[in-house]
C-alpha cells in the first residue's frame, strides 16, 4: 500500500489538513500515543480513565477523530511532511471512549 500523506505547514503539527479534509480549526486533531490513543496533558492531575498519561519520551502522534489516521509528530517537525503513520477505529471501542471523554475535558 501506498503510504498517505496530508497537507502541512512547514514543520509544524497544528498546522495539519487531513486527508479526510479535518483540521484543528474544524473538527480539531487530539495529541495521542503510539497507540493513537489520546493523552492527558495536564500533569497536576490524575489521567482521567480512558485517556493515555503524556508519554515520558514524549513521543506524540495526531489523530485525527473524524478519520482515524494517525500522524508521527517527530516525522513532521523533523521532516515538514506528513505521512500516516497508522490508522485506527474511531467509531467503537476504546479510542472511541477516549475521544469523547477527550472532548468532554475540553468543552
Amino acid at each position: 500500500m501506498d503510504t498517505e500523506f496530508a497537507d502541512v505547514i512547514g514543520h509544524d503539527v497544528t498546522t495539519i489538513t487531513c486527508l479526510c479534509g479535518n483540521t484543528v480549526s474544524k473538527e480539531g486533531l487530539i495529541q495521542a500515543n503510539s497507540q493513537g490513543i489520546p493523552v492527558y496533558a495536564d500533569a497536576n492531575t490524575p489521567v482521567p480513565a480512558g485517556l493515555a498519561s503524556w508519554p515520558d519520551d514524549e513521543d506524540l502522534y495526531t489523530l485525527c477523530p473524524s478519520c482515524g489516521r494517525v500522524y508521527h509528530d517527530t516525522t513532521i517537525e523533523e521532516t515538514g511532511t506528513a505521512p500516516v503513520a497508522f490508522q485506527v477505529d474511531v467509531t467503537a471501542g476504546p479510542i472511541a471512549e477516549a475521544i469523547r471523554i477527550h472532548w468532554d475535558l475540553n468543552s
